[in-house]
């Protein structure tokens, strides 16, 4: 058995695989909630932990480890997205394209098209709002551990949150997005 408060490294192999089978899925979702691509989250995900992995990094425990990870993939899928839109403007801008929809079934338009929604509300958030939106609902991150990754108080991960919503009942609508 794995204590959660024994000290963990990168390089050990029972260690690694400890920290992949503990971090792997959590690390995708936050990820994929960011790029929104299952290809370059799973790519983004790997990345860290192969990071934490030829660092040798040594993490008093397996949530330090989980924390630091989810740091480095935040970062790295940030980063990919911000990457990505610019690459997105230069194209259009060259091209003078629009976007494509693709024709199928009226449940499937609708939820390509809610989900095309909340990206882009998420993406109108501010930095610090969007993050603790992406921490909390799509890597199913409690307060406490929001605030330790983000480095603030649980009741500050709380405000944001809260504003966070806001924003995005303001930007979609209550009733406007059909996500089921």
């Amino acid at each position: 058995m794995f204590n959660n408060r024994e000290e963990v490294k990168a390089d050990r192999p029972q260690d690694f695989n400890k920290i992949y089978e503990t971090t792997m899925q959590l690390l995708f979702k936050i990820s994929y909630r960011i790029v929104g691509n299952e290809d370059v989250a799973e790519d983004l995900a790997h990345d860290s932990l192969i990071k934490a992995h030829e660092k040798a990094l040594v993490f008093p425990s397996i949530d330090d480890a989980k924390f630091w990870l989810i740091r480095v993939v935040k970062n790295a899928s940030l980063n990919y997205a911000k990457r990505k839109g610019r690459e997105k403007k230069a194209y259009e801008k060259v091209l003078k394209e629009g976007t494509r929809k693709v024709d199928s079934g009226e449940t499937e338009l609708l939820k390509a098209e809610s989900c095309k929604i909340v990206q882009e509300a998420l993406n109108k958030l501010p930095e610090n709002l969007k993050e603790v939106i992406v921490l909390r609902e799509y890597g199913e991150l409690n307060y406490k551990e929001i605030g330790r990754i983000l480095g603030i108080t649980e009741g500050n991960v709380k405000i944001r949150i809260f504003r966070a919503r806001e924003q995005l009942v303001k930007l979609i609508g209550e009733d406007n997005v059909y996500l089921s």
